[in-house]
């Protein structure tokens, strides 16, 4: 099936190691949203599939309100071909999650809720200059869990300046506790053009040690897993049945459409497309009838590079049956040859399937592993 993603790229104030694209400045929202729906209708017949999956990022999604989260859903569901029982997620800053709020959207099809926690410690909040407070993540929670609103995911990241393992482990007895059906926990990048990384630069502050991260890591993997966990892809665990379907089709190659400045498409085959990332450009364009994006070909040695990095990450490991049938019986041999030493090593293992994956010791290693495996 095919995915939707619909970027709101606005948010009530900047965090200090997001790049993604996103703005403070909110007065144009109302505009915004009408033109997310002027874009639908100009690339409505790029989608022939059914639509499985909506997923709102950001920014901050939450901050629309839910009466334009209503209009928005209703014009995709008149113009796509949605399943029945497509997965509808919104991401959501735990503040805006209230009591009022949680009961509107309810009402409306969003059956997910995907919520960038980051940490139950306040000083570490406030380090991430997130506009929250831990309680409030439990509260959020609550709302949620009290209309029905139960399949949740929340967001950790790890690897904060000076973090120790037990505040680390603060976070996991905290996330434990709440035992949300999907967690998702990201190391801390430093992005250029972020004032984490402006910090780092004038001596500020500090990365973690790699090997105080990957004792991070390890934590993690190990009692989530002892909670019932599936650690079915690096960054992503879940209770049984409880995968992020529209990450998962990122990862297995479906096309998705990307509605929105800096949103991404992909026709499921070899062609990328990026819309513009500049809000103001992105509105006057679409008021002109277009849709402002760059387009990129991808090469099959960049398809082959990108089959092994998305399904490496994955649980289901690599087929090397997939290999031979889209780049040829030479490539899956080649593929093979490449990845033996790893395979002596036991960072990778060849299952009686045909599958590669990544032992419990290549996890760790995993980036490096793929980079490696990449053709250049």
């Amino acid at each position: 099936m095919t995915g939707l993603y619909i970027h709101i790229p606005f948010c009530a104030t900047r965090c200090s190691y997001c790049d993604f694209y996103s703005q403070t400045d909110s007065a144009l929202l109302s505009d915004y949203v009408e033109a997310l729906i002027r874009e639908m209708h100009l690339r409505r017949g790029e989608i022939t599939d059914t639509v499985g999956t909506i997923y709102f990022g950001g920014g901050t999604p939450s901050l629309l309100s839910p009466r334009e989260l209503e209009h928005i859903l209703d014009e995709a569901c008149r113009l796509f071909p949605l399943s029945s029982d497509a997965e509808i997620t919104l991401e959501a800053n735990p503040d805006d999650l209230t009591q009022a709020y949680t009961q509107e959207i309810a009402a409306l099809p969003i059956n997910r809720i995907s919520m960038g926690a980051q940490s139950f410690r306040d000083e570490d909040l406030r380090f991430l200059n997130r506009r929250h407070s831990s309680r409030q993540v439990y509260e959020a929670v609550d709302h949620c869990r009290h209309v029905g609103l139960t399949n949740l995911s929340i967001d950790l990241i790890y690897g904060l300046p000076e973090q120790t393992p037990a505040r680390w482990q603060d976070n996991i007895t905290a996330i434990c506790s709440i035992a949300p059906p999907h967690i998702s926990a990201y190391h801390l990048i430093y992005e250029e053009g972020t004032s984490l990384t402006r910090m780092l630069r004038t001596g500020k502050i500090r990365e973690v040690e790699e090997d105080v991260s990957l004792e991070f890591f390890r934590m993690l993997r190990e009692q989530l897993t002892e909670a019932g966990y599936e650690h079915y892809e690096i960054s992503n665990f879940a209770r049984p049945n409880r995968h992020s379907r529209h990450n998962s089709s990122y990862w297995n190659d479906a096309p998705f459409l990307g509605l929105g400045p800096s949103a991404h498409s992909f026709d499921g085959k070899c062609t990328r497309r990026a819309n513009v990332a500049d809000l103001r450009r992105y509105l006057a364009a679409i008021a002109e009838g277009e849709a402002p994006y760059s387009k990129e070909i991808l090469s099959a040695n960049e398809r082959y590079n990108e089959t092994l990095m998305t399904r490496l990450r994955t649980a289901q490991g690599l087929p090397i049956s997939l290999i031979e049938e889209r780049f040829g019986a030479k490539r899956a041999e080649e593929c093979l040859q490449a990845v033996a030493p790893f395979v002596r090593n036991g960072l990778l293992a060849k299952h009686e399937d045909g599958r590669i994956r990544l032992t419990e010791r290549g996890i760790f290693l995993s980036d490096s592993i793929i980079s490696e495996l990449f053709i250049v």
